[in-house]
């Protein structure tokens, strides 16, 4: 694999390995995968007994109990059940901004390996000008092909919005539904959208990518700024009021944002990009219990 076909460097490989995504809540399926389950099946990890009725497998009682006890009891096991995880990523002109959309990407594809090495089932999607076919494999082996998938990503493709066209982009039934974006759209834009996202997902996470410049701008003077989406100029000076108005509308903006993620359900962790991929990856998304 040379240098344009890969995302993370490859002494990465091994210690990715050694986490993996955690899930909050049911996983689903009919494969064997590395996660337990709250439902009780027949993997080798013991749970608890409980009393035979008629028609349970003889074969789970335990002889042992109904000699000191002379009552039928049979042993449950946790079943082991594949998780299901989408990973859909912002591909819109704003995620260019600085450093953004590398970050996105290796984010990208560190979550992806964890879901593969887990034996787990693993999709992928973005918001495209034209309908793309999206990732979809299960297992270690599929590693490569998914880090040259999101490595031919080499620059932002979107035109629009993300919010208002990510939904026809995801697929039903997931464990994990993760959003990696930067959140700069209309909240009523992101609303319509993340209310649907618990009927596709039952573990929801946004994970927002912010620059420096964004969180507390550094202008000065007289500037003309290009909004990234549109292409539209826009001649500002930078005077102490034009930097207060910003912040108060981006504190909003944020406010809002993480609101709306509190009220359907979704778990919101904002990174900036300029801690660097090992900190997000193995410090905050570790710190939030996204991964162990």
């Amino acid at each position: 694999m040379n240098m344009r076909e890969t995302v993370l460097p490859a002494e990465w490989g091994s210690k990715i390995r050694r986490y993996n995504l955690q899930s909050r809540s049911r996983t689903r399926g009919q494969h064997k995968g590395s996660h337990h389950s709250n439902r009780y099946g027949s993997s080798l990890d013991f749970s608890d007994f409980r009393e035979y009725h008629p028609g349970d497998d003889v074969r789970k009682l335990d002889w042992n109990v109904y000699a000191r006890t002379e009552k039928y009891f049979i042993k449950r096991y946790l079943d082991e059940q594949e998780m299901r995880v989408h990973i859909l990523l912002d591909t819109t002109k704003s995620m260019a901004q600085d450093d953004k959309w590398e970050v996105a990407k290796q984010l990208t594809v560190a979550l992806g390996r964890m879901v593969l090495n887990k034996d787990d089932h693993l999709s992928f999607s973005y918001v495209a000008n034209t309908p793309e076919q999206p990732f979809r494999r299960k297992g270690a082996s599929f590693q490569k092909a998914f880090d040259q998938t999101v490595a031919k990503l080499q620059h932002p493709i979107g035109d629009g919005a993300f919010a208002s066209n990510a939904m026809k982009v995801l697929p039903k039934g997931s464990t994990i539904l993760i959003i990696i974006s930067d959140g700069l759209e209309a909240i009523d834009e992101w609303e319509i959208f993340l209310k649907q996202t618990p009927k596709v997902a039952g573990d929801v996470r946004f994970l927002q990518l912010q620059t420096t410049q964004e969180i507390a701008p550094t202008y000065s003077g007289d500037v003309q700024l290009m909004d990234v989406e549109t292409q539209e100029l826009v001649n500002i000076s930078m005077s102490q009021y034009v930097l207060d108005s910003y912040k108060q509308l981006r504190d909003s903006h944020q406010l809002q944002l993480e609101a709306l993620c509190h009220r359907y359900g979704i778990a919101f962790l904002p990174v900036e990009t300029n801690a660097g991929i090992q900190h997000i990856l193995f410090q905050q998304l570790t710190k939030a219990n996204w991964i162990q």
